[in-house]
């Protein structure tokens, strides 16, 4: 029998989009660069990835470290440029700033010194900071989780991805250097519309016809043009390597919304260019069609396509972000408490509305 595509509300639904940044963005290791982009004291790069916000930054004994972009006192971001260089972190919400250190702790609260320690202490107001790993090819890798340890190691996701042989072999990584990094922006589109374009060429010829000459099959692990051998490596779950011994090239779609993305690239090679261009308009052209309610899945070709967090929280009753931040304080979580139950009058309110005198169908309101 043959498989399916994922069904169409999968890729427009809002209440389906915030499922995936629980279980999925949340707590999955994400590559997001290269250690080349943070060769020097204080070179930072700033990211956003199905909401979360954060920053990449080397600090002043050598190491880079990931942190929410977002000051402890009122969430401002710390950085607001792409990229760049940084001498410190200084967030400018208030004249006298909230300033930090680059290994994240809060060097200066303007007026809180006057606040005795048991009652404010600094070491509490650290920037939360993200799970980073480096792995034996330079990439960097981010984890949302706001545990100690993540619930999904690294080497469980991705063990001996930077060991295969076909990249080992033949690309020593000290050859290259960063360049820079670019974008597309206005892909009207879900991120696992263009998932699905790049873990099949089913579609090359047709939609990419430069690259196409030099595909050999359907599923590409190796392709070649002139004397340029390229291997692309996706990384699950929304990004993908192409190694070259004449360049390296990083591809990730952001997701923005149920149905919106963002296209990021670091390094710019043109004949890539132009195939991003093709799949951000192959992209903007699928999801009208995903977003009609008349389509619902499509068939998998056998040769040429291939194809427990909801359980947890039905157990538990409730919605688990694992990225969510905490703070030790009795009253914060009374606080936090009165909004779920204020979300779940409107949700219950909702449903009666919905519900009321339609024969047959139990009152929301009533237990069962």
């Amino acid at each position: 029998m043959i498989l399916s595509t994922l069904p169409a509300s999968w890729f427009r639904e809002p209440d389906f989009y915030e499922l995936e940044r629980r279980t999925v963005f949340s707590k999955t290791w994400l590559i997001v660069s290269h250690k080349f982009h943070f060769a020097e004291l204080g070179n930072y790069a700033r990211y956003e990835v199905a909401g979360y916000p954060f920053f990449i930054l080397r600090d002043r004994k050598g190491n880079i470290n990931a942190f929410l972009n977002v000051c402890r006192h009122r969430a401002f971001p710390l950085v607001h440029d792409e990229s760049g260089t940084v001498k410190s972190l200084a967030c400018k919400y208030h004249v006298e700033d909230w300033s930090y250190g680059f290994s994240g702790n809060l060097a200066k609260a303007p007026k809180f010194d006057m606040i005795p320690q048991t009652e404010f202490n600094k070491d509490e107001y650290s920037l939360y900071k993200l799970h980073l790993h480096i792995d034996h090819l330079g990439f960097l890798w981010v984890n949302l989780d706001a545990s100690m340890t993540p619930v999904v190691s690294w080497d469980e996701q991705f063990k001996e991805v930077d060991t295969e042989e076909r990249i080992t072999k033949f690309y020593n990584m000290e050859d290259y250097v960063f360049h820079h990094s670019w974008s597309l922006d206005g892909c009207a589109f879900n991120w696992k519309t263009l998932v699905e374009n790049y873990n099949e060429c089913y579609h090359c010829s047709t939609a990419h016809p430069g690259i196409a000459p030099h595909i050999n099959g359907h599923q590409v692990r190796q392709m070649e043009a002139g004397n340029i051998t390229a291997s692309p490596t996706f990384m699950y779950p929304n990004s993908s390597v192409t190694m070259s011994q004449h360049f390296f090239y990083m591809m990730f779609i952001i997701p923005t919304s149920a149905t919106t993305s963002r296209m990021r690239y670091e390094e710019e090679v043109d004949l890539f260019k132009q195939v991003e261009n093709e799949g951000k308009w192959s992209g903007n052209n699928v999801q009208p069609g995903l977003n009609s309610d008349t389509y619902v899945a499509g068939p998998l070709h056998p040769y040429m396509e291939k194809a427990n967090h909801v359980k947890m929280e039905n157990e538990t009753g409730r919605q688990i972000w694992p990225a969510r931040r905490t703070l030790a304080s009795e009253r914060l979580e009374e606080d936090e408490e009165f909004c779920r139950g204020v979300c779940a009058r409107k949700i219950l309110s909702l449903a009666k509305t919905i519900y009321h005198g339609k024969p047959g169908l139990p009152d929301p309101g009533t237990e069962h």
